[in-house]
């Protein structure tokens, strides 16, 4: 309890507070756009109830992640090398979930351009998603490859436990809050969808990259959504508007 106090007193530790907030907000962007695209799959009346559970679960993940902090931290030994390159188990999990979600994107953009000839779909195997199971197993394997990464990240930038905790709790409770509007959002707009897949894509290739030695700065990666997502909401804008001047009969310029 006294160290609580004294964290509480500390600048430093709120400091580090924010920080691993926003951190941890930002790392969630990644997962919330996965989540919105496996939970549409869905029937509409799981959705909201496959990101609860989703979501929840893997708050409890984390927690029970930063309890092993310390062995956490030793994943990132390299356990063999190649062509003078050490892997480490860190690097092996994010070499893993960035093939996973580069499969998966590129699954789903090929249904998207040709949906007569392609019959599978994002999950599943073989028709559109209706196993609620499946999706909340999914969405917590790519949300193991983000703690893992996130944790040993927050490790670097504070030792106190209880920062981290708070910090973890705060940003899952973000992500719970707009997992359904963003969601509704990407339903609404098809071209969105694209858009969201190609990010995915993007993110898997960065994980790759960096389980394969190569840093890709976050901010670069981040940036470029943003500028993209700009692109597309001007592109929204400028499409309502020609229909609306199509349905009042007004000529476009």
């Amino acid at each position: 309890m006294q160290d609580i106090i004294l964290l509480l007193q500390s600048p430093e530790a709120w400091i580090a507070l924010v920080t691993l907030i926003v951190m941890e907000v930002v790392l969630g962007i990644d997962n919330l756009i996965f989540i919105s695209i496996l939970t549409n799959k869905l029937p509409e009346n799981q959705r909201e109830r496959a990101r609860r559970i989703g979501i929840g679960l893997a708050l409890v993940m984390r927690l029970g992640l930063l309890g092993t902090v310390a062995w956490i931290v030793q994943l990132t030994t390299p356990v063999f090398t190649i062509f003078d390159h050490g892997f480490s188990w860190k690097d092996m999990i994010l070499i893993a979930g960035g093939l996973f979600l580069v499969w998966k994107a590129t699954k789903e953009i090929h249904h998207n351009v040709d949906p007569v000839d392609h019959k599978e779909d994002m999950v599943g195997g073989g028709a559109a998603i209706n196993n609620f199971a499946s999706a909340i197993g999914q969405i917590l394997l790519l949300d193991l490859v983000f703690s893992i990464d996130s944790i040993i990240t927050a490790v670097g930038m504070t030792p106190h436990l209880p920062i981290m905790i708070v910090a973890v709790i705060v940003a899952v409770t973000v992500m719970l809050v707009a997992a359904t509007p963003l969601a509704n959002f990407i339903e609404k707009n098809p071209t969105i969808v694209m858009l969201a897949l190609a990010f995915l894509l993007m993110i898997g290739t960065t994980l790759i990259a960096e389980g394969m030695g190569f840093h890709v700065p976050k901010g670069y990666i981040y940036a470029a959504m943003a500028f993209s997502a700009l692109v597309e909401v001007l592109n929204m804008f400028a499409r309502r508007k020609r229909k609306k001047d199509a349905s009042t009969g007004v000529a476009s310029h």
